[in-house]
């Protein structure tokens, strides 16, 4: 109710405003149709007088309009004001009424909870009545149990097997197993309770239908009694008032017997009363007879009075006993259903209850239920019997009636008989009333039995509720042991939850750790890229070793080779030195040799032992690092491996964004290929707007006005505009389906996002799980340390045991020595001492004895120890492999978890850019929109208000666009949101845990009805906010802005409260799931969503996308049709429910069902009234569009006209120039007026004078004519001049003809002056008005521009702002209606949770009653036990009784024995006889005796089984009687619920009959309002036929102004052409000037061009030489140069030549010191070799090309003294060439030569392909000259020469040549180049391979410097080389 009355109060703040809205619109409508009509007819207005009339009276109408309308607007926005304040209010109202509303319904909650308490209360009574039933089974009773005991021992193997150490993944496994096989019970279980549910649902149908049928029975029942009684009661105040009238007539008649003896009725009274007033009777007994027959007749009266009061009282008691009997029945029926009802409920057990009934005959509750049955059937039988006494008493009553009658009818007879009669009736009367006083005394003794039935009834019922109190106290007790065992649980479950905490900062640590662990990773990463950059670098030094080696190992076989030749050289040697003994000197020598050469093979010796040591410290490294590499590659291929897996996923992620990026890229081309076929169509309808306008223009003559030209172009330009909202808003809809299709692909591509981030939640739950599982490991790990330890100190206790043993063992057999010993001394010692050795002895035994006892034990521990070990043992190595596992298992979740991580980071920065682009894309569209709504918005003041609506859409649509932007970056932040409410949900966790109990499945069943139906509300809400309002005006807007601000407050109320719920279910959910968490699903789960990612990134395609996007646009277009049909509805009704509201109270709550259905149907009614007008609308603008056809050529004209209001422009200032003429004309006129004037005044004077002469003449001579005074008057009147007359009647004659002449000419004059008069008041007029008119016009024009202006820009801002404000609020309800749709959903996935828990919770609940029930059965089983044990002890019993028989048989055949013997004594002794008799009498008694004891046997075993059977019966009616309590509890609970429910049905139907009472008054008072309302819209239909009338009126007078225009313009038309001639004389001789112009410039120009080209020829000139001068310097500045840069280096080379000479001079010294001793040498050591001449030879063999190395080895053979055969040799056994043997041979190549990179010319050959002679002559050349410091020349001071000196060194150049003269040098080498130093060649340019070798091998610093050769002649001088220098 609070919602719905809220809806209503949101929706009458739309529904206000929008009365005024329409009415507005309405009067809008009409007052502009008139104006469009009225300025159709204006236009079309010719006469100028006439256009100033209808102009004047259009400014008046429309001044009288604006000041209606700003009326009208003031008071609207008055009521608007009121409106709001009264909204408020209302509003205030509705939710004081909502609150009210609610805490009702919190209380019903809160009572309904409490009462479903109560019955889930009683059903777990009665189901412990069930089962206590079922335990009293035998036969049923063991096999539950057993099933029971069957089921449950699982649970406890389970337990402790938790509990134990020793536990296994064998038992989890069982455990599982045996939880599955408990939840599919559970299951089961839940299905038979849905089932038991159901059933008691049906019964308790039943029941309720069943009631409500006796319910009404009983009412039937009731009013036929009511009926009746009401007849008898009627039946009896009739009769006695006829008894009353006939005792009143009876006594009118004692009266008048009185005075008239023949009287009827009486006789005896009336007889008596006559002698007693007769003076003939004067007798007193007669008096006293009648005094005495008075008297009677007084008491009988009296008896009748006090019977009727008394048949009255027993009537009353009737009617109680009546009431009784009807209450005692409905108590019976109420029993008797709810008997039923229990009997039904308990009709699955009917069987067990059989059985029982069988095995207990004796049971008490059928027995009650026969009694109270028969007590309620004689109750019943005893109403029969009082009913039946009842009719015996009317039929008396009846029969009495007859009686009175007969007595009436016998009145007639003798008085005496009469008398008799009367004494006898008397009688009769008297014994019928005491038979009647027998009745009453034997119906009030049935009364009080009656009563005494019902207080024993009573009674009965009483015990009944005070035994149902006994059970209820005892469900109280239960119930309190219950909540107890809750709290207990509830305890539990806190410490659950601080475990949960401890858990929860576990796993903190843990991600701590994780964190570490990942930056441990990232470290090994880098670490193992370094490794492997350590691998490379090793590996490069193992191939720079290797290559040593080899270089080594050759080098070892060299000198190995060597050392041969040494030694054979060294034999040669001691054979020459024998021989040769003489020449000491030369022995000292080859002694010092020796040194020398013993010398170096020690230090060859040294380095072939470092060599050996290198190389096995090599191989040691490289064994190494081949294990190194072993295992980096094994990390490389897992590293592949992982990366292998990375790419597969990027290029799944890439895939599906590639898709995603295609299909938004095509949807773009898309949109721009629509939009530039838009331009397109827009150019093609530019071209033929122009072709149109051109052909107009043809069309259009130079001779119309500019009225007419106007008209036209106003027509077109209406028309263009028609043509351009017309596609501008296919453009639009286009645009919106373009944008629908871009927002639902975003959609598509947020829900991806969506998944995505669901799937990280999921595996931030994964890794949790796995964090729990580490834990869990550490745990058992803790638990296995502490088992350790306790090995541990087992192990101790063993060796201490052992220890123990050890000391046992020597002691014992220190022991057995001395027994040993003990034994001897025994075999030898005295007797004497025996008895101490034997203690002794016994001693030593026993001490041996305990000890081999303490031995088994100590062994048997021992035993149980190694057990326990071993199995520790096991544990800990299946525990070891488990955490391996587990380890496994976390490195690649771990390792699943940073690639996820990784995956994800990039689709979300790829879908960030995507979405960026998107943003671009709309705001584009976005951009191009707002153009077009900005042309529709200046084109939108329109004539007809269609143009209005679809701008409007148009906005509606730009609209949209902006919302989408909007719902982007609302679900970016959604995100963002939901992980905050994720923490915070996290933290409330804890605080809101205790809060789980109060809640119950019915109050969220509730909760979640309410929410629907505010999720329905807000859903209406939503429909009516979204739809976009048909005519959307400023007001309306803003009524809709407080609208939206009230529903937005709900919505939140609604979100507070669902973010309440939604907070303590997940509490609820967490806290209970964290209970019932399971491993295996989850993997499962991740198994299944990552086959779903799979197939989802195969599947998903472009196709698939497209046909969503359009079927989703589809199904929005759909919507928005549905959405604004409902806004129109919603409109409509809130229109109506504001006119309602105005008038009703404002306390009024809502509106029915019916209400509204009236209203829709008189809604309904106007909108086919609504039709009607728009159709008679239509009808109006089709004749008005026949009238326009029809005028076509008029508009034409009209257009003609509007073209020339320029040239009427010119026209007016020639017409003011003529005018001034025609001024000047009228005032020299009026001068010459005046002289005319004075001149006829003369005349005047002058006729008078005439007159009076002419008097005279006839006086004189009579023969004047009648006529000359006629002439006379005339002239007179008309005052023409004339000349004086002679006195003559000729010159009379002559002068009369002359008068008439001049009146004629004075006529003719005053005509032409008034023509003229009139003409210029014309021109005048129509000059003044039409400047008027323009002024008026133009000045009106521009304020109503500057006002529409104004207007429009305070109207787009307004909108602007309503626009941006309706967007926020939009984009608030639709982020406020996504969160509420993502809390119901959680809610609801929360409620469905909690509503599983708690059926576990109660599924527990019914596991511990089941074990209670055990324990019942195990209690009833030792009842059993307790049965047999007495039956045992009653046969014990028997069986004694038995022993005693047997034991008095056996006494009793001694006795006999003894009689026998006494018998045969007696008989010895003769007395047979006596002792006969004394046998027999001893049998007798014996017999006596043995009845005696049996029947006292039979006796105490039947009281024994009548005790038993007592305690049993008693132990039955205890439960009996308990059923019974339960039983009538229930009864009082089900009757005070059925009493309160009809309580609650009796006020909600009140309170629905005052609802209606007040709906139907709104109604009543709608009804007026909408006849008012139908009234209003006659008058308003009756106003438009009037004004359709009129302006009907008005077009005839547009057609007759037409008329009238139509002649103008012919008039209009002649000026047009004269103007027009003089027009183009004007142009004529503007266009001769223009020609004379045009020649003096063109002449003027020619000769400008001339002198400029003169001047640029000039310029071109000087520019030349200018050029030519600037070359010229600059070669001679280059000359000076070069010459100066050679002078200097001249001078230096100059010095160099004189140091080169000195050093020359020191050379050859030192060559002929080193001559000397080389020739020593070389007479010492013939056959010696160089050993840097062998390596540069050896080295250079590899740098030779392969072609060439087979000269180089026979060079070293040669030099080596090999033979040719055994060069040959070799070489044909090797023919392998080796690389750069003669580069490296000589230094690098390049080495030797100055210049580093002089490319070679074509014609000279290569280096290579020179002889390796002249190559080895070349070296030996380089190597015999001394070097020198290179000359320190800049590369900055050359200049760069050409190609001609770049190819001429091809080699080093010499060193030796420059000793004796540079000329000579010269002459030797042309080659060579006498600018660069000589160096030595051994020192090479280029760096070797090895870094091995000699000082002169080394490469040359960089710090030198290098420049490129000059070849120069050798005989060339100074000068020359300059001349070739400024040549080049």
């Amino acid at each position: 109710m609070a919602s719905w009355l809220g809806g209503l109060g949101s929706g009458l703040g739309q529904s206000l405003g929008q009365v005024g809205d329409s009415l507005s619109s309405l009067t809008g409508q009409i007052s502009s149709f008139t104006k469009d009509i009225l300025l159709e007819g204006a236009e079309e207005v010719g006469d100028a007088a006439t256009e100033l009339h209808v102009s004047n009276s259009r400014l008046r109408e429309i001044e009288s309009i604006n000041a209606a309308q700003k009326f009208e607007n003031d008071r609207l926005k008055k009521v608007c004001s009121d409106l709001e304040e009264k909204h408020e209010a209302a509003e205030l109202q509705i939710k004081q009424l909502s609150i009210e509303y609610r805490n009702q319904l919190q209380q019903k909650e809160v009572e309904i909870s409490h009462l479903k308490a109560r019955q889930n209360a009683l059903q777990e009574q009665l189901q412990k009545v069930q089962t206590a039933a079922q335990t009293a089974q035998l036969g049923a009773g063991v096999l539950p149990a057993a099933t029971a005991s069957a089921s449950y021992v699982p649970e406890v193997r389970h337990s402790s097997g938790f509990e134990g150490d020793d536990m296994d993944f064998g038992d989890i496994i069982w455990s599982q197993q045996e939880i599955n096989r408990l939840s599919n019970e559970v299951s089961r279980l839940e299905s038979e309770v849905d089932h038991w549910k159901q059933i008691a649902v049906e019964l308790k149908q039943n029941l309720s239908q069943e009631i409500d049928e006796h319910q009404h029975e009983l009412s039937v029942l009731q009013d036929a009694h009511r009926q009746k009684l009401v007849e008898i009661s009627r039946r009896h105040r009739e009769e006695l008032r006829e008894y009353e009238e006939r005792i009143e007539e009876l006594e009118n008649r004692l009266q008048q017997d009185g005075v008239s003896t023949d009287a009827v009725d009486d006789p005896e009274f009336t007889e008596q009363k006559k002698k007693a007033q007769s003076p003939d009777g004067g007798q007193v007994e007669e008096l006293q007879v009648v005094k005495d027959l008075e008297d009677e007749i007084r008491k009988l009266n009296h008896k009748l009075s006090s019977a009727k009061a008394e048949n009255k009282n027993l009537l009353k008691e009737q009617e109680f006993a009546k009431l009784e009997k009807i209450q005692i029945a409905q108590d019976y029926e109420k029993l008797k259903s709810d008997f039923n009802a229990l009997q039904r409920s308990v009709a699955g057990q009917d069987a067990l209850l059989k059985e029982q009934k069988q095995l207990q005959s004796k049971t008490s509750v059928p027995q009650d239920v026969v009694s109270l049955q028969q007590a309620l059937l004689e109750a019943e039988n005893e109403i029969a019997r009082l009913c039946s006494l009842n009719q015996g008493l009317e039929k008396e009553l009846t029969s009495a009636q007859h009686k009175h009658e007969n007595i009436l009818s016998s009145n007639t007879e003798d008085q005496n008989s009469e008398i008799n009669q009367l004494r006898r009736d008397l009688e009769r009367k008297e014994h019928e009333l005491n038979e009647s006083i027998t009745e009453r005394e034997t119906l009030i003794a049935e009364l009080e039995e009656l009563d005494k039935q019902n207080q024993e009834a009573t009674q009965h019922m009483i015990t009944l509720k005070e035994q149902m109190s006994k059970q209820h106290t005892e469900t109280d007790s239960l119930i309190k042991q219950l909540k107890l065992d809750i709290d207990c649980e509830r305890k539990k479950v806190s410490e659950l939850e601080t475990e949960k905490m401890k858990t929860i900062k576990e796993l903190d640590s843990q991600k701590e750790k994780l964190s570490h662990c990942s930056y441990a990773l990232n470290d090994l990463h880098i670490t193992k890229q370094q490794l492997q950059d350590n691998i490379k670098d090793l590996q490069e030094q193992l191939r720079k070793a290797q290559e040593c080696n080899s270089h080594s190992k050759k080098e070892i076989g060299d000198l190995q080779q060597r050392l041969k030749e040494r030694e054979e050289e060294l034999r040669v040697s001691f054979s020459k030195l024998t021989e040769k003994s003489n020449e000491e000197s030369n022995c000292t020598c080859q002694d010092l040799i020796l040194k020398e050469r013993e010398v170096e093979i020690a230090k060859l010796q040294n380095e072939v032992s470092e060599n050996k040591q290198i190389n096995e410290d090599l191989q040691k490294s490289l064994s190494n690092l081949r294990i190194e590499n072993g295992k980096l590659i094994a990390a490389i291929e897992e590293l592949k491996q992982e990366l292998s897996d990375a790419i597969s996923e990027k290029k799944k992620v890439h895939l599906e964004k590639d898709t995603l990026v295609e299909a938004l890229k095509m949807e773009k081309r898309q949109l721009e290929s629509e939009l530039n076929e838009a331009e397109k169509r827009l150019l093609e309808q530019a071209r033929n707007y122009k072709q149109t306008i051109e052909e107009l223009s043809s069309a259009r003559s130079m001779d119309t006005t500019a009225l007419q030209l106007e008209h036209e172009r106003l027509v077109k330009l209406h028309q263009e505009k028609d043509f351009k909202l017309s596609e501008l808003k296919k453009t639009i809809e286009q645009m919106e389906i373009d944008h629908q299709e871009t927002k639902e692909m975003l959609t598509t591509s947020l829900g991806g996002q969506k998944q995505l981030t669901d799937l990280i939640k999921e595996k931030e739950v994964f890794i949790e799980k796995y964090k729990n599982q580490a834990l869990q490991a550490k745990q058992e790990l803790e638990e296995y340390m502490k088992v350790s330890k306790k090995q541990d100190v087992l192990k101790q206790n063993l060796e201490e045991k052992d220890r123990s043993l050890a000391v046992m063992k020597e002691e014992n057999n220190h022991l057995k020595e001395e027994i040993e010993r003990l034994k001897d001394q025994q075999s030898r010692s005295t007797p004497v001492v025996e008895p101490k050795t034997l203690d002794i002895i016994i001693e030593l035994e026993s001490e041996v004895t305990q000890l081999k006892v303490i031995k088994n034990n100590l062994e048997e521990e021992i035993k149980v120890h190694k057990k326990t070990i071993e199995d520790q043992n096991q544990a800990t190595v299946k525990l070891q492999q488990s955490l391996q596992e587990q380890r496994k298992e976390i490195d690649e979740s771990k390792l699943q978890c940073q690639q996820m991580n990784v995956t994800h980071e990039r689709l979300f920065l790829e879908k960030d850019e995507e979405i960026k682009n998107l943003q671009k894309t709309i705001e584009q569209i976005k951009t191009q929109l707002h153009k077009e709504r900005q042309i529709i918005q200046t084109d939108a003041s329109d004539l007809f208000q269609e143009a209005k609506v679809q701008t409007l859409n148009g906005e509606n649509g730009n609209e949209k666009h902006d919302l989408s932007k909007a719902e982007i970056e609302r679900l970016v932040k959604g995100i963002k949101e939901r992980e905050m409410e994720i923490k915070l949900l996290n933290e409330k966790n804890v605080s809101l845990s205790q809060q789980i109990d109060q809640l119950s499945k019915d109050e969220v069943g509730k909760l979640t009805r309410i929410i629907q139906e505010k999720d329905l509300e807000i859903q209406a809400l939503n429909a009516r906010v979204s739809s976009a309002s048909y005519r959307q005006d400023v007001l309306s807007l803003q009524q809709q802005l407080q609208a939206y601000v009230l529903e937005r407050e709900q919505v939140l109320a609604v979100l507070s409260e669902k973010t309440r719920e939604n907070s303590q279910l997940k509490t609820e959910y967490r806290n209970i799931m964290d209970m019932v968490a399971a491993k295996e699903a989850a993997l499962v789960r991740l198994q299944e969503e990552n086959r779903r990612l799979s197939n989802r990134s195969e599947n998903s395609s472009q196709d698939m996308s497209r046909e969503t996007i359009q079927n989703l646009s589809r199904i929005i277009r759909e919507k928005d049709i549905e959405i604004d049909a409902l806004s129109q509805k919603c409109q409509t009704l809130l229109t109506v429910l504001q006119t309602s509201s105005t008038g009703a109270d404002n306390g009024a709550g809502g509106v029915n069902s019916n209400q509204f259905e009236e209203l829709l149907q008189e809604r309904d009614k106007l909108k086919q009234q609504v039709k009607k007008m728009e159709e008679w609308k239509q009808q109006v603008i089709t004749t008005v569009q026949n009238m326009q056809h029809e005028s076509a050529h008029l508009q034409e004209e009209l257009h003609r006209l509007q073209a020339q209001i320029s040239v009427e422009s010119d026209s007016t200032s020639r017409l003011q120039v003529d005018y001034n003429g025609l001024i000047q004309s009228y005032e020299q006129n009026e001068k010459k007026l005046k002289s005319f004037s004075q001149e006829l005044a003369q005349v005047q004077h002058s006729i008078g004078q005439l007159y009076n002469t002419k008097d005279l003449l006839l006086s004189k001579l009579d023969l004047v004519t009648p006529s000359v005074a006629t002439a006379a008057t005339v002239s007179q009147l008309s005052g023409v001049q004339c000349s004086p007359p002679e006195a003559l009647s000729e010159e009379c004659k002559l002068l009369q003809n002359e008068l008439e002449q001049l009146k004629k000419k004075l006529q003719e004059k005053d005509s032409t002056i008034r023509i003229l008069q009139e003409n210029n008041q014309r021109l005048s007029d129509s000059v003044a008005t039409a400047s008027e008119i323009e002024r008026k016009s133009q000045e009106g024009t521009e304020s109503e521009m500057r006002q529409i202006k104004e207007k429009h820009d305070v109207l787009q801002k307004s909108l602007r702002e309503k626009d941006i404000l309706i967007k926020s609020k939009s984009d608030q309800l639709l982020s406020v209606s996504e969160n509420l749709s993502n809390k119901e959903n959680e809610n609801e996935l929360l409620k469905q949770a909690v509503t599983n828990l708690k059926e576990r919770n109660l599924i527990l609940e019914m596991d511990i009653r089941k074990l209670k029930e055990e324990n019942e059965k195990i209690v009833a089983r030792c009842r059993e036990k307790e049965t047999e044990f007495r039956a045992l002890q009653e046969t014990n019993m028997q069986f004694s009784m038995m022993l005693k028989e047997k034991e008095f048989e056996s006494h009793s055949m001694k006795e006999k024995a003894l009689a026998f013997e006494k018998l045969l004594k007696d008989k010895e002794q003769g007395k047979t006889g006596e002792l006969n008799q004394l046998l027999n009498e001893v049998k007798s008694m014996q017999e006596k005796a043995v009845t005696f004891q049996q029947e006292r046997d039979q006796v105490m075993v039947a009281l024994k089984q009548k005790q038993m059977e007592s305690s049993a019966l008693q132990s039955e009616v205890q439960h009996l009687h308990e059923k019974e309590q339960r039983l009538n509890q229930e009864l009082e609970r089900l009757r005070n619920h059925l009493l309160e429910m009809e309580d609650s049905y009796t006020r909600e139907a009140l309170a629905a009959e005052d609802r209606e009472v007040k709906l139907r008054k709104k109604v009543l008072i709608l009804e007026e309002k909408l006849a008012s309302s139908s009234t209003a819209v006659e008058n308003a239909s009756h106003q438009a036929s009037l004004q359709v009338e009129s302006l009907q009126e008005q077009l005839n007078l547009v057609s007759k102004q037409r008329d009238e225009s139509m002649l103008q313009l012919t008039i209009s038309q002649d000026q047009v052409k004269q103007y027009a001639l003089s027009l183009a004389n004007l142009q004529m001789v503007l266009e001769q000037f223009q020609q004379e112009e045009k020649a003096m410039y063109s002449a003027e120009l020619e000769r400008h061009q001339k002198q400029s080209a003169e001047w640029k020829k000039k310029a071109e000139n000087l520019e030349e030489k200018v050029v030519s001068l600037q070359v010229s310097l600059e070669e001679a500045n280059a000359a000076l140069d070069a010459a100066s840069r050679l002078t200097e280096q001249l001078d230096i080379k100059e010095e160099q030549i004189e140091e080169l000479k000195k050093e020359g001079e020191i050379r050859r010294e030192m060559l002929e010191d080193v001559q000397n001793k080389l020739m020593n040498l070389m007479n010492s050591t013939e056959g010696k070799v160089d050993k840097l001449l062998m390596r540069n030879l050896f080295i250079g063999h590899f740098h030779t090309p392969k072609n060439k190395r087979l000269e180089v080895l026979r060079l070293m053979g040669s030099i080596l003294g090999l033979k040719k055969e055994e060069l040959d040799q070799l070489l044909s056994e090797e023919q392998r060439g080796v690389t750069r043997w003669v580069t490296g041979w000589l230094g690098g190549g390049a080495g030797s030569k100055s210049v580093p990179s002089t490319p070679l010319r074509p014609t000279h050959q290569n280096i290579f392909n020179s002889s390796f002679s002249e190559l080895f002559v070349k070296f030996l050349e380089t190597e015999s000259c001394p070097s020198l410091p290179p000359p320190k020349l800049s590369v900055h001071h050359m200049k760069p020469l050409g190609a001609a000196g770049t190819g001429k060194t091809s080699s080093t150049p010499p060193n030796n040549q420059m000793q004796d003269s540079p000329v000579s040098g010269m002459g030797r080498r042309p080659d060579a180049n006498p600018f660069l130093a000589p160096r030595s060649a051994a020192v090479p340019l280029i760096t070797p391979a090895s870094s091995s070798g000699h000082l002169l091998m080394k490469p040359i610093s960089d710090a030198l410097p290098t420049f490129t050769p000059l070849p120069v002649s050798p005989d060339a001088s100074a000068g020359a080389v300059l001349k070739d220098l400024l040549k080049q």
